[in-house]
């Protein structure tokens, strides 16, 4: 599991998957979120402005990430 670091309060699910290089572009990301291929803490989320928090797990395709403090 790849641990994702954010200095920010939370961040938004699309922004993640550009962040972590599992999308290339926001239109990817929105088409994969909303087509139910990416998971958040077990469940899938098709809600691409969901907030991650420190904790949170997302896993798409064969990765999986967790979200942390800085």
């Amino acid at each position: 599991m790849e641990k994702i670091q954010i200095d920010t309060e939370y961040i938004k699910l699309d922004s993640l998957l550009k962040f972590a290089a599992l999308v290339a572009t926001g239109g990817e990301a929105k088409y994969v979120i909303s087509e139910g291929m990416v998971e958040v803490n077990g469940e899938i989320c098709t809600q691409r402005g969901k907030k991650l928090r420190p904790g949170d797990k997302v896993r798409f395709e064969r990765f999986e990430l967790e979200v942390t403090q800085a």
